[in-house]
């Protein structure tokens, strides 16, 4: 077949792609949609995304699933996702730990958070606060201070996972009141939880709705808003700012992301559900009663969270590096 004859078949070729391609993007999904969540069960993330499937599934016409897939402080899962194929019925969600953090806190990451995943949309912030172990004896961030370079030869905080930031979180607040004190890594915050209510370990630096149940039933004390402001669930609760860690300012936050070769038709459709789901005040509210902020409009794209996740990961490397906590 002559050159001038394979013009006219390879532009048809070309256009039933594309019109296939176009097609695919308005049926997805077909089938039941796994929501990655790469920490255990009970902690921070998996709570928001057990919030967020019932809103998603409205919004996207499909039963959203969730899988918990923990481990590598949630480099696991999220590794998963960004292998997946290009039509998948899948997307993880990610984290300041998995996409920011942990591209300096290893020297090899399993994976690029800014080029093998398709970033979807920023969901929400999460300030996070300094929870203690019920019994031990500081009830303000002033007196914890005093016990903690007093004791900080015996004392231990725990974390969702190496480079999560719950572990970064209080690696900072550590070095910032000059106590040296040993790091217990779980699987998830979940499991982090369950010790320090049990006692088996001193404190932890996490997410809002972490601290609700536990505070509310007496089984561990809230000292610190981390944050710049104080958080709506714990109004009295001064930040470390105002009790003399000037400055001092630590949210986390949360994000999707399918895999890098899903094709921008897939990426909008799923946008679009998130967005439309997070426009609903029931899970607006929702969110507010675990201590999230609900990204607002504006922040909500593709296009900023690539820029978002670019710029928090440069903003956490050299953290990371003067922490001394970098792993390999």
């Amino acid at each position: 077949m002559g050159y001038r004859k394979l013009l006219p078949l390879a532009a048809a070729y070309i256009t039933l792609a594309a019109f296939a391609s176009t097609a695919a993007g308005q049926d997805w999904p077909t089938r039941p949609v796994t929501m990655v969540v790469p920490f255990a069960a009970g902690g921070p993330i998996d709570t928001l995304g057990r919030v967020l499937q019932p809103y998603l599934s409205e919004s996207l016409g499909q039963q959203v699933i969730i899988e918990n897939q923990p481990g590598g402080g949630g480099m696991v899962g999220s590794l998963r996702v960004s292998q997946a194929a290009a039509d998948s019925h899948m997307f993880v969600l990610g984290s300041i730990g998995t996409h920011a953090i942990s591209q300096s806190m290893h020297k090899k990451p399993s994976y690029n958070s800014q080029t093998d995943f398709q970033p979807v949309t920023l969901v929400a912030d999460a300030p996070l606060v300094l929870l203690v172990r019920k019994d031990l004896p500081a009830n303000s961030l002033k007196e914890f201070m005093a016990y903690a370079k007093a004791n900080q030869a015996k004392m231990q905080h725990g974390s969702g996972g190496t480079g999560t930031s719950s572990h970064v979180g209080c690696v900072l607040l550590n070095q910032t009141i000059g106590a040296k004190i040993v790091h217990v890594p779980y699987r998830g915050g979940g499991p982090a939880m369950q010790d320090l209510v049990g006692g088996r370990i001193d404190f932890i630096c996490n997410y809002i709705s972490t601290a609700i149940p536990v505070t509310k039933n007496g089984q561990a004390k809230v000292l610190a808003t981390l944050a710049g402001a104080r958080a709506s669930a714990f109004p009295d609760v001064p930040t470390a700012d105002e009790q003399g860690l000037k400055d001092f300012d630590i949210s986390a936050w949360n994000a999707i992301f399918m895999p890098r070769s899903t094709p921008p038709e897939l990426v909008a459709k799923l946008n679009a559900a998130v967005t439309k789901a997070l426009d609903n005040p029931a899970l607006q509210k929702r969110l507010d009663d675990i201590g999230l902020i609900p990204a607002m409009p504006a922040r909500r794209g593709p296009a900023f969270l690539k820029s978002y996740v670019a710029g928090e990961v440069k903003k956490w490397a050299e953290p990371v590096k003067d922490s001394g906590i970098a792993v390999d």
